[in-house]
């Protein structure tokens, strides 16, 4: 099976929901589309599931954003600031940090290593999962920082004729996926009061989770 997580974004309960729920074994796939930090409770909590979680099972970790910002925020005081506002002071809160002043040495080089690690994007026989969008005419490895983690594709065009496109990043504040048939966002608003979406796309049924522990199972469609 292949399943994709959409943006957890410090929802560590929602995650952890999710997954005792999907029962996923050590030869299923899971992709996991960026944003593991900021606005949700327990950045640190998250890294550390997936850390742990990853020694067992193959999952694949995608960038986003937000794990960009941290990153670099340690070596650009600017980006720091703008960070802040978006996000980044819960995700210090949420490591007990509250001196700013070499605010990275007060995080697991390990979280570090994790985030650093993430991939721009993974391409499968029939999906491209990518944290933001695509921009449609250029080559996957030619595509930009702004396209792949950045740019909001409310609307998305359509990418390639064979693949589908799963992605995060432009949250549907409905806390419904997205379902374009050529671009699937799976971003459902889980730091916002709404859900963390697991999608089987090798099913087509999908979970959702929220911080309150409640789940639901639904169907989107045959997406192979």
């Amino acid at each position: 099976m292949i399943y994709a997580i959409g943006d957890i974004h410090g929802c560590l309960h929602a995650l952890e929901t999710i997954w005792n729920a999907l029962k996923i074994s050590t030869t299923d796939q899971v992709i996991l589309l960026g944003d593991y930090i900021d606005r949700g409770p327990d950045s640190p909590g998250v890294i550390d599931w997936i850390i742990e979680k990853r020694e067992l099972y193959p999952i694949i970790a995608l960038k986003g954003n937000h794990d960009i910002y941290m990153l670099r925020s340690h070596n650009d005081p600017a980006l720091f600031k703008k960070w802040m506002r978006f996000g980044g002071d819960i995700t210090l809160k949420s490591y007990q940090i509250n001196d700013y002043e070499k605010w990275y040495e007060q995080v697991p080089n390990k979280h570090f290593e994790f985030l650093e690690d993430t991939l721009p994007y993974y391409e499968t026989e029939h999906f491209i999962f990518v944290h933001a969008g695509l921009d449609p005419g250029i080559e996957l490895s030619a595509q930009n920082e702004k396209a792949l983690f950045w740019n909001k594709y409310y609307i998305p065009q359509k990418y390639a004729e064979n693949k589908t496109v799963i992605c995060g990043h432009t949250s549907r504040k409905n806390g419904e996926i997205s379902d374009f048939k050529h671009t699937i966002c799976l971003d459902t608003y889980a730091y916002g009061g709404k859900w963390l979406t697991c999608l089987n796309l090798s099913t087509g049924f999908y979970y959702q989770s929220n911080q309150q522990g409640i789940i639901q199972r639904r169907h989107l469609r045959s997406v192979i």
